[in-house]
């Protein structure tokens, strides 16, 4: 993946594209503008096509007929009608695009494939290998998505770029991650250092944010004007979408609610500081509390693990016990859950959501995570505020996030050829 394929024949390099007139850089424009809507929207009719783009109907019609014919648009269905013939529908069609998604854990590695219509053509891989702070474990990773591209038999003209979600403070427009993959002052952003290995468009973000993404497109969220989603794995991360759209901050560091005090004098949390709230209320808690409640004596199935397995586990082994009805497990989950939802109730004050989405690994424990996180909402926000937020565990499971930042890599792109078409 040195050197970059060819462009896939709907996109255009800015280098041709000055070559375009200006009848035939507005045509290209108008095709761009399309397709965004329809990546977006899912199939649609001619008429809100065009009332959307702002074109008349007939070089609508005329657009779409071009994209039929290059073998990008098809005809689906039928749409709704008060009255007479049903309108057609119009849809991308599939593996028209790809995008290679990686979504980078702390302790392993989740990659795939995705098309246009975000059909997950490869499967999810996994790499089990840790995040560095550093940029060491950039090479690892570019090998094993190396390894998958070549087996997944697509032609790769039609790879458009590379989405990387990741943990930490991920400020996408400096293109940097200040936790992990970190690089030195006199060095190249890490977005350029990766564009360089990999031979695509890269673009990196955070992992809440991409799942908060993802719930607003397909899950949750969609259609909702104020929601709220909790990422609950290793640490606790916070989505927030207000008016319809995901916030970011001024530095795309909106949401590290893991990091705000909450003990005081509590434990030294990994950011340096002392109480944070992720010490209590995430997979870093549940998996220390296991491992000192089994040392101390405490009657299990997670007596089964090896010594070895005990200091290695992982939140989701916790969670499984809790699920098979182990009784030690269920009562640490639930104070974890105690201390996320006294969290999530301040959260409640400030945002005033309509929903709360519960993502990750320690989501899969459903009500024995919701049943004390809700519990803890009731004791500590006010019933007004609360009584109109509901609480619900997001129908994306481990996939929201590699879901979301298909998403990002598509909406960037697009957008690139909308701006040069336009300049």
């Amino acid at each position: 993946m040195q050197t970059a394929p060819q462009p896939a024949p709907i996109l255009i390099t800015e280098e041709n594209i000055k070559g375009l007139s200006n009848i035939e850089r507005k045509k290209h424009l108008h095709k761009i503008k399309l397709l965004k809507y329809l990546y977006e929207k899912g199939a649609t009719t001619i008429a809100e096509l065009f009332s959307a783009i702002g074109i008349s109907s007939p070089t609508c019609q005329s657009l779409i007929n071009d994209l039929i014919a290059e073998d990008i648009l098809e005809k689906k269905g039928k749409g709704e009608s008060i009255g007479g013939r049903k309108p057609d529908l119009y849809t991308l069609k599939d593996g028209i695009f790809y995008v290679l998604s990686i979504d980078m854990e702390r302790f392993k590695t989740r990659i795939a494939l995705f098309d246009n219509n975000n059909n997950n053509i490869s499967g999810i891989s996994i790499l089990p290998k840790a995040i560095s702070r550093d940029q060491s474990s950039i090479e690892d990773l570019y090998s094993f998505a190396t390894d998958l591209i070549a087996s997944s038999g697509i032609n790769t003209n039609k790879l458009l770029g590379i989405g990387i979600c990741m943990p930490g403070l991920v400020d996408a427009e400096a293109g940097n991650n200040y936790t992990y993959l970190k690089t030195e002052e006199h060095e190249e952003n890490l977005q350029v250092a990766l564009e360089k290995r990999f031979g695509y468009p890269v673009f990196i973000q955070n992992d809440v944010k991409c799942a908060a993404i993802a719930e607003c497109r397909h899950g949750q969220a969609k259609g909702v004007s104020d929601a709220l989603v909790v990422l609950m794995d290793w640490g606790i991360g916070l989505g927030i979408i207000m008016d319809g759209k995901v916030r970011k901050g001024s530095k795309g560091f909106s949401g590290e609610i893991g990091h705000i005090p909450f003990i005081d004098e509590g434990t030294l949390c990994y950011c340096g500081k002392k109480g944070c709230l992720e010490t209590v209320a995430s997979g870093i808690a549940l998996a220390r509390m296991a491992k000192e409640g089994i040392k101390s004596g405490q009657h299990s199935l997670l007596n089964e693990l090896s010594d070895q397995e005990l200091d290695k586990i992982e939140p989701h082994i916790v969670v499984d016990a809790a699920n098979r009805g182990d009784q030690y497990a269920i009562n640490i989950l639930s104070i974890v859950g105690n201390n996320l939802g006294k969290g999530i109730a301040t959260l409640i004050q400030l945002f005033n959501p309509e929903i709360i989405i519960l993502g990750g690994k320690i989501a899969e424990a459903k009500q024995y995570i919701t049943i004390p996180i809700i519990h803890s909402i009731n004791t500590y926000s006010m019933m007004e505020i609360r009584e109109n937020t509901s609480i619900v565990l997001s129908a994306l499971g481990q996939d929201s996030a590699i879901l979301g930042m298909v998403s990002i890599v598509f909406d960037n792109l697009l957008d690139r050829q909308i701006k040069l078409a336009e300049n």
